[in-house]
C-alpha cells in the first residue's frame, strides 16, 4: 500500500511532471517471474526513476542506516525507503556480502525484480566502470534472467555533491533479457561468473554510450579521496594507471 501511494500519488506524479522521461524496451520486463534489473549507476536518482517507470514493484537491497534513525524524521524515512521498494542490508558486518547475496537470490526466488547496480557504487564521473561478480552470482543461484538496463540524464539531474535537483529531460532504455542457462552447474566458478559479469557490463555500456573504465569505481572513489587529502595523486588520470580505459568489457587488453 505504501509503495503504492509513493508511486501514484505522493511522489511519482511530481516525478513525472518535473522529470519528462523517455522510457525504450518496456516490453523486455517480463510479466511475472524473477528478474534482475542491471543499470548503470550515475546519480541517487537512478533508484526513484527506474522503479517510477517499470509497472512491477522493483526492489533494492539498501543500507540499514536508512531504517534505524530515530525519531519522527527517522520513520518518515523509513516509510520512505520502504515505500520504494528498498529492502534494509546490514553491509558492515563480516558477512555483509554474503547476506546480501542470499537475500537477494531469497526475493529472486519469490519471484521478485531486484534492482542492481553491478558497479557497486555510484560512478565518481559519469563513466561506467567494472562490474563486480555479485550479480553474476545471484543469478545462476536464482537461476533467472538478467536485464540490463541504462538511465541517461540522471547525473545532470542530481550531479554529485548538489543538494536540489535541476529539472530535465532524461531516458530510460531497458535491453534485452540476458540468458545464462548454458552456465548452469557453475557456481562459484570465477571465470564463468567474470565472464557473465563483462557481458553484462557490455550491454550496459551499449545502452548508456557511456565511456567503459576496466577498473572498479570504489577504487577510483578512493584515490580521488586520498589525493584531496594530500596523500597522493588519483591514478586516473588520462593516458595512464589502472582507471585508463584499457578495454572493453568481454574483450582482451591491446
Amino acid at each position: 500500500m505504501v509503495w503504492f501511494v509513493m508511486k501514484y500519488i505522493l511522489v511519482g506524479p511530481w516525478l513525472r511532471l518535473f522529470f519528462p522521461c523517455k522510457v525504450s524496451g518496456i516490453e523486455n520486463i517480463p510479466e511475472s517471474g524473477g528478474v534482475i534489473l542491471a543499470g548503470n549507476h550515475v546519480s541517487v536518482a537512478d533508484s526513484f526513476f527506474t522503479p517510477l517507470h517499470i509497472k512491477r514493484q522493483v526492489v533494492y537491497l539498501a543500507k540499514s542506516e536508512y531504517f534505524t534513525e530515530k525519531g519522527i524524521k527517522g520513520r518518515l524515512k523509513k516509510m520512505f525507503f520502504s515505500g520504494l521498494g528498498q529492502i534494509p542490508i546490514d553491509r558492515g558486518g563480516a558477512s555483509a556480502a554474503k547476506d546480501a547475496l542470499n537475500t537477494g537470490v531469497r526475493l529472486l526466488k519469490q519471484g521478485k525484480i531486484l534492482g542492481i547496480y553491478p558497479e557497486g557504487t555510484r560512478s565518481p564521473d559519469a563513466r561506467l566502470y567494472k562490474g563486480k561478480t555479485g550479480v553474476a552470482r545471484m543469478a545462476l543461484e536464482a537461476g533467472v534472467p538478467v536485464i540490463p538496463l541504462a538511465m541517461i540524464g540522471t547525473d545532470k539531474v542530481n550531479p554529485i555533491g548538489s543538494k536540489m535537483w535541476r529539472p530535465r529531460r532524461i531516458q530510460l532504455v531497458i535491453g534485452r533479457p540476458l540468458d545464462f542457462s548454458r552456465y548452469e552447474g557453475l557456481i562459484g566458478d570465477r571465470f564463468v561468473e567474470r565472464s557473465m559479469t563483462d557481458e553484462i557490463m557490455y550491454r550496459i555500456m551499449e545502452l548508456s554510450h557511456q565511456e567503459y573504465v576496466d577498473v572498479y569505481a570504489a577504487k577510483v572513489k578512493a584515490d580521488m579521496d586520498a589525493a584531496a587529502a594530500g596523500n597522493g595523486t588519483p591514478d586516473i588520470a588520462e593516458g595512464k594507471g589502472p582507471g585508463t580505459v584499457t578495454r572493453l568489457p568481454g574483450t582482451r587488453a591491446s
